[in-house]
């Protein structure tokens, strides 16, 4: 029987074979990773990205900022972002390459408003940042402000200090190298530093 009626069922026996061979070779390109893939957002940067405002942030967990810093970096532009937080991390929290190329080097601080960050959390980063993790770009990303030590060492050191104003612009869509520019210069006027004062009680 198979072989009157091969003739009129060859092509279509042939036809199932090279879908099954083609459907096989796509998986194992999918599950080894091998398939090129659309460069979405994970979704925990998609969930961290939804945080519109500093309050939301100020929510976040230490380890949620670091991904949120993350998920920001991606938005930017930046390529092979990791992050690397966490014991042993000597500083870099985030890591990544920016658009241009140079990499890039975020020491991350999830402190709550009211604080500073003191100049010895900046003489730990400039420590590092530079010589270990080789970096050509280094960031201080924080949710509060800069005791005024520590934005002198970073002046000093070429490391960009995104205090809380800062951060609130990047996370609004100001892009990374727009705050770059800026060189962490200033935290805010006369008039938002009164109002800082009198919702933290901080001279």
């Amino acid at each position: 029987m198979l072989a009157t009626t091969w003739p009129a069922i060859w092509p279509y026996v042939l036809a199932a074979a090279a879908t099954g061979a083609s459907a096989t070779a796509l998986w194992w390109l999918h599950h080894t990773d091998r398939l090129p893939r659309r460069a979405e957002p994970r979704p925990h940067d998609l969930a961290a990205l939804r945080a519109a405002s500093l309050a939301e942030i100020d929510a976040l967990s230490w380890q949620e900022f670091e991904r949120h810093v993350a998920a920001l970096c991606r938005r930017d532009g930046c390529r092979d972002v990791v992050v690397t937080g966490g014991a042993g991390d000597l500083g870099a929290d985030v890591t990544a390459t920016l658009p241009d190329g140079r990499r890039l080097v975020i020491q991350c601080k999830h402190y709550a408003p009211h604080r500073y960050v003191p100049s010895g959390d900046m003489q730990k980063f400039l420590g590092t940042a530079w010589l270990h993790h080789r970096a050509d770009v280094a960031v201080f990303a924080a949710t509060c402000p800069f005791s005024k030590p520590a934005l002198a060492l970073a002046a000093e050191h070429r490391i960009t200090p995104v205090h809380r104003d800062l951060l609130g612009l990047w996370n609004t869509g100001t892009p990374l190298t727009t705050l770059l520019a800026l060189g962490g210069a200033g935290q805010g006027d006369a008039a938002h530093r009164r109002r800082w004062r009198e919702t933290y009680g901080r001279g």
